[in-house]
């Protein structure tokens, strides 16, 4: 029998907390409530959760600190929820590196089917797992992005990337100059499962593009108005 996924939920409102954990535990989920941001650290270390979600406003450490933190030492799937209903807000959390975004109040069905879908993308089938076997690499000057064992080697070092960083950027190196449009590529990485928007993509293209700086011979371009290609010149 599988042992069941973990879920840390952080809110300072205890009625949404127990509401949430009681969805979660309804589908078998393992969940722990915590209040603040300090507390939910401290229960990510000990708990060690398959994923965490969080309100953007919580007391002591808020939910964008909270994300920051986590991200410094894990790629965890985080979800984050909140009543702050603005661009801003949803664009930051997701540029933090939040894996989705839902607004107050939201559908419980709604929630549910975006934790499994993160959860699926974190831990895939295990029919899909012979697909990582294949030797897929690709190697350009300068860089090489090994779909094998989830590596890239930037100027000879190594770069930190979560998963979906690096198979983005596999797609699209594996495919030079051709042009994608962002619904293209919130199909082929995140699956058509997924719920969220194409902003997904602008965010994780940003992120890398942040590790990694176009080559004189090489790199990630945007095609206005239609997505991205990883441009290469002979």
């Amino acid at each position: 029998m599988q042992p069941k996924q973990k879920i840390l939920i952080a809110d300072a409102c205890q009625s949404d907390a127990e509401l949430i954990s009681f969805c979660l535990t309804q589908e078998l989920y393992s969940a722990r409530t915590v209040s603040d941001g300090h507390a939910a650290l401290r229960t990510f270390t000990e708990f060690k959760p398959d994923l965490v979600i969080t309100d953007a406003v919580l007391p002591g450490v808020d939910g964008f600190q909270l994300l920051r933190e986590l991200r410094r030492t894990s790629n965890t799937p985080l979800i984050m929820v909140s009543s702050k209903t603005e661009v801003f807000d949803r664009v930051l959390g997701l540029e933090l590196g939040a894996d989705d975004y839902l607004c107050k109040p939201f559908d419980n069905r709604e929630l549910l089917a975006r934790v499994k879908a993160v959860l699926r993308r974190y831990q895939p089938h295990p029919t899909q797992a012979p697909n990582l076997s294949l030797g897929k690499c690709v190697e350009y000057p300068d860089l090489i992005v090994n779909l094998t064992n989830y590596s890239v080697l930037y100027k000879g070092e190594t770069v930190e990337m979560p998963p979906k960083e690096l198979e983005l950027l596999y797609f699209l190196a594996a495919s030079p100059n051709q042009v994608f449009s962002r619904e293209q590529l919130l199909d082929r990485i995140w699956g058509y499962d997924y719920m969220g928007d194409t902003r997904t993509v602008d965010v994780h293209i940003k992120r890398i593009r942040e590790k990694i700086k176009n080559n004189k011979s090489w790199g990630i371009a945007t095609v206005w108005g239609i997505g991205y290609k990883f441009k290469v010149t002979a």
